[in-house]
């Protein structure tokens, strides 16, 4: 489970008044299966899949100790920059002479990577965006 999933269930449970909610009453309000919920949360509980009446307020203290851990674990997402990669070539023609050729012959068995298709899919967007534009 991740962090921004386990604020949401954290603070769907805090906005229920009732003393003891089940995974039902919680899949009523977040709009998950109450399987769904059994699962993530039996990360902190491994027994609440087995008792359909388990009380999951009683997690709330094992739920906002996982999220302090994660918040000070400190890890940031770094970003793909596609447009910033996508600048070095002047179109998709010159992207797959630079990548996808050996000695001006095209390489079928050259494979592109995640980076790479990204940068591709910017370069046929932008020339996209040129022939509407003309």
């Amino acid at each position: 489970m991740n962090k921004t999933l386990a604020k949401k269930y954290l603070s769907t449970i805090k906005a229920i008044k009732k003393k003891n909610i089940t995974s039902v009453d919680l899949s009523k309000k977040i709009g998950f299966y109450p399987d769904k919920i059994n699962e993530d949360l039996s990360t902190f509980e491994p027994l609440i899949a087995m008792y359909s009446n388990y009380n999951v307020k009683d997690l709330v203290p094992n739920i906002e100790q996982y999220i302090e851990e994660q918040e000070k674990s400190g890890k940031k997402v770094v970003r793909f920059e596609a447009k910033k990669k996508a600048s070095k070539y002047k179109s998709v023609a010159d992207f797959v002479y630079q990548k996808m050729t050996v000695g001006g012959l095209v390489d079928r068995s050259a494979s592109l990577s995640v980076e790479d298709l990204k940068v591709l899919r910017k370069l046929v967007s932008e020339e996209i965006d040129e022939l509407k534009g003309k």
